[in-house]
């Protein structure tokens, strides 16, 4: 369900410009009734061909390492790179799963750590920001906690409207939607009490933004949307991550204890969330979306760190 004009289907969808759209998404559904094993060695393949053609990500991905861990030698950072694009091809088939799988398959391989934590604030009727980063595996992960305990997804609608549709119906089977736009339903969704899944670990340019310091980077852009959601919602922020295990095909959401005392001044509030996000990423620093230029945006007058 949504909270705004959810993607409908239309007739102008079986235009040939969409076949390619069509033939994409039909590969991701039947690809995800393959035997997971099958699944994870064809996404880590895929990911292997990736970091052979996509030089200009690989050099983004070896830079933010760089940057944020500076005592990381290149030979260590290399082999990190690497072992990222393997598990970004990983997280294609990752996504077939999470639109695709029959909710029984999703229990099978995803457990959930603190889900004690969501119910306790449930019954206090308190509404939970939950803040998580861009792990490669987050709509896998998503999609178990969702179907053990429905929230709010915040949703950037896809310029393709035929992914757009096959994207929402796939995120938004329990939840509900709301644009990442409409602020103010946000806030009126955390005062009643619901959860909202949120991402403040990327670099969303200077509007409503600060800089505090992230890892080794003393002023990384960071969004004051944390701030102004868990202040003018009156919501307590629960940060969560999704790690893969290794290589036995498990999926672990662990819900952290409420950050108490979350500061209501938008800089120090980014300083403390960039402090969840170090620790969220760290549990798995090889599953984290490290192709995104995070620090991209940079204080007036500085150069660019790319």
């Amino acid at each position: 369900m949504s909270d705004f004009s959810a993607p409908t289907f239309r007739i102008g969808f079986v235009h040939p410009r969409y076949w390619h759209t069509w033939l994409g998404v039909g590969f991701m559904y039947l690809a995800s009734w393959l035997p997971y094993r099958v699944q994870f060695y064809l996404g880590r393949g895929l990911g292997r061909l990736m970091y052979t053609l996509m030089k200009r990500r690989v050099g983004i991905a070896d830079r933010n390492l760089a940057l944020c861990f500076p005592e990381m030698t290149r030979a260590e950072r290399a082999a990190m790179v690497k072992e990222n694009f393997a598990n970004s091809g990983l997280a294609l088939f990752e996504t077939g799963m999470a639109w695709f799988w029959p909710k029984w398959r999703i229990n099978k391989h995803v457990t959930i750590e603190g889900l004690d934590t969501l119910i306790d604030l449930e019954k206090q009727g308190k509404g939970v920001l939950l803040i998580a980063v861009h792990s490669l595996n987050l709509e896998i992960g998503a999609r178990g906690l969702s179907d053990q305990t429905p929230g709010v997804g915040v949703y950037r609608p896809n310029a393709n409207p035929v992914y757009d549709w096959f994207q929402f119906r796939g995120r938004m089977k329990r939840n509900i939607g709301v644009d990442r736009k409409d602020v103010k339903s946000m806030i009126r969704y955390l005062k009643e009490g619901h959860r909202m899944w949120y991402a403040p670990d990327h670099d969303y340019g200077r509007r409503r933004s600060t800089f505090a310091p992230l890892f080794a980077v003393e002023k990384a852009c960071t969004t004051t949307g944390t701030s102004l959601l868990a202040t003018a919602g009156h919501a307590t922020v629960v940060p969560f991550s999704v790690i893969r295990q290794r290589r036995n095909g498990q999926y672990h959401v662990k819900i952290e204890a409420p950050i108490k005392h979350f500061p209501k001044d938008a800089h120090e509030a980014a300083v403390v969330t960039n402090q969840a996000v170090e620790r969220l990423i760290l549990r798995a620093p090889e599953q984290y979306m490290w192709l995104h230029r995070r620090f991209k945006t940079r204080p007036e007058g500085e150069p660019s760190l790319y």
